[in-house]
């Protein structure tokens, strides 16, 4: 059961409780007679009946199917079948309340100071019914109403999370291809120079393979898991790097418990490594996350080096895209990414709010 069926039951429960409860302390907390208790109990459970029947049989079963005609009659035939069973329930409440006034003394009836009504006319006795009917209708048609509008929304609500969690499909599938074609031209710069750190490498490159291939199923994964894996990739780069680059790396030890989307940071670290990092020149990345109660922050920043700036960042510019779309999709209103950039540095700075 998903957390918004278990939402939308929480709140159908406390509203019921509410009408249940809320009657009989008004009763006693303003010493009401209690005579009206069984006809509004008999008017609440035929307006629930009437709500859920169309909730949770007519509106899925007929309304979405695209068989109005068979719905609408359904619904008129619904209201007519409780309009007499309402009827019939309110003549047995009547016919009980009348023995019980009969059989009580005059000093009975004025201790619960229920005044002695004078015969009626009969134009009231006529208006009476219409009045009743008119009532059952409005509240019964209210019902139907509600209980429609109700499932729209939480249809809308169903088709655009379906449309979400189609597009993270997407975007996920986009990051696996372009990770391991990265990471194998990484590899294949290290063959020829030194045969045993390309082993190391494809070694390490079959690790992470296992890693994003296994667990692309998941959406959230352990924090101290992608680290491992940040830091299985970042060992992998390190086999590149020259005496030329300075690389920091911070990561905390004690986020066993925090959930992260799957792969989220990694974009920003290969791009760090991809434009960061040079042969020729002075060059460093580093690369930090704090963890606290409810935010995660994640730094990157790395220099420009001057052989790099004329080099093609188009896929730099696909990977941020991929990345900005899913923190959008996932925390529409809790995350901050933040990019600067000057002449000779790059800095990437991702806040999420759990």
């Amino acid at each position: 059961m998903t957390k918004g069926k278990i939402t939308r039951i929480i709140f159908h429960g406390l509203v019921w409780v509410i009408l249940v409860v809320l009657p009989v302390y008004l009763a006693k907390r303003y010493r009401i007679v209690n005579d009206f208790l069984l006809p509004y109990y008999t008017f609440l459970a035929v307006n629930a009946l009437i709500f859920y029947t169309n909730y949770l049989f007519l509106v899925p079963r007929l309304f979405f199917r695209k068989k109005k005609y068979r719905f609408v009659f359904s619904v008129l035939g619904l209201v007519i079948c409780f309009y007499f069973i309402t009827s019939f329930a309110n003549g047995q409440i009547n016919n009980r309340t009348s023995k019980n006034d009969t059989g009580q003394s005059d000093r009975q009836r004025n201790e619960r100071r229920i005044p002695r009504q004078p015969p009626r006319s009969p134009g009231i006795i006529v208006a009476i019914p219409h009045a009743r009917l008119i009532g059952y209708a409005s509240s019964s048609l209210f019902m139907v109403f509600l209980s429609l509008g109700l499932r729209l929304l939480e249809r809308q609500d169903e088709v655009e999370k379906a449309k979400l969690n189609a597009e993270l499909a997407i975007l996920k599938n986009q990051i696996s291809p372009h990770f391991f074609f990265n990471t194998l031209n990484n590899i294949y710069s290290l063959i020829g120079r030194n045969n045993e750190d390309s082993k190391n490498a494809v070694i390490k490159l079959s690790k992470l393979m296992r890693y994003v291939l296994n667990e692309s199923g998941e959406d959230n994964k352990l924090l101290n898991e992608e680290i491992a894996f940040m830091n299985n990739y970042i060992d992998l780069m390190k086999l590149r790097i020259g005496s030329r680059t300075r690389l920091n790396v911070n990561f905390p030890t004690g986020c066993s418990d925090i959930k992260v989307p799957h792969l989220i940071f990694i974009t920003l670290i290969e791009n760090a490594f991809k434009y960061g990092i040079s042969v020729q020149d002075e060059s460093f990345v580093n690369i930090s996350l704090e963890c606290e109660e409810n935010i995660i922050r994640f730094k990157c920043e790395n220099g420009l080096p001057e052989s790099n700036r004329v080099s093609d960042q188009t896929s730099s510019g696909i990977g941020l895209d991929n990345l900005q779309k899913r923190l959008n999709l996932i925390y529409p209103d809790s995350h901050e990414l933040e990019i600067n950039k000057t002449g000779d540095k790059y800095e990437v700075t991702l806040n999420i709010s759990l």
